[in-house]
């Protein structure tokens, strides 16, 4: 898998800006279609502490990952449900080993030996962004799962940079 750029990232994040409600519909359903797994995930039951607006946030989060990637890579094969499971697992296990206080020191050691560090620091920077803020979209209880599973999207979506 080609490195996917910040360049890349804020171009599909322009050209969501630039769309009407009924064309962003349809990158959802673009993304829907050629990812039904991680679409449903994003879904599950499994967000249900998120708020609306941070499910929603996600999602949104997650249609910026994916057009980034298939903007370098081209269309990548389907994921299935074991291969997000397995990437979950491993980004909660490397957050619960973390002994860091503040959460954005708790994400370092995702960027070690990371090969698409902009696609990460994007993650980082959408739930940290107004960290001290009491109005913020990203609840303190929301940063670690939108992170976590922009992370997990990362992993499965690039898989070949593992293998």
């Amino acid at each position: 898998m080609q490195f996917v750029s910040e360049k890349i990232i804020d171009a599909a994040i322009d050209g969501l800006e630039e769309l009407d409600d009924e064309l962003y519909e349809q990158r959802m359903e673009d993304f829907a279609e050629a990812q039904p797994v991680i679409f449903a995930w994003l879904f599950s039951e499994q967000f249900e502490l998120l708020t609306e607006d941070e499910k929603g946030y996600l999602q949104y989060l997650a249609l910026i990952v994916w057009l980034s990637v298939t903007k370098v890579n081209g269309e990548t094969d389907a994921v299935s449900e074991e291969q997000i499971g397995e990437a979950e697992e491993r980004n909660f296990e490397t957050l619960e080993k973390s002994t860091a206080k503040k959460f954005r020191d708790r994400l370092d050691p995702f960027f070690e030996g990371s090969t698409q560090e902009d696609l990460l620091a994007f993650a980082e920077e959408a739930v940290l962004e107004a960290e001290d803020d009491p109005e913020s979209l990203v609840s303190k209880e929301g940063r670690e799962p939108i992170f976590v599973a922009l992370k997990t999207m990362i992993d499965v979506l690039t898989a070949a940079d593992a293998a």
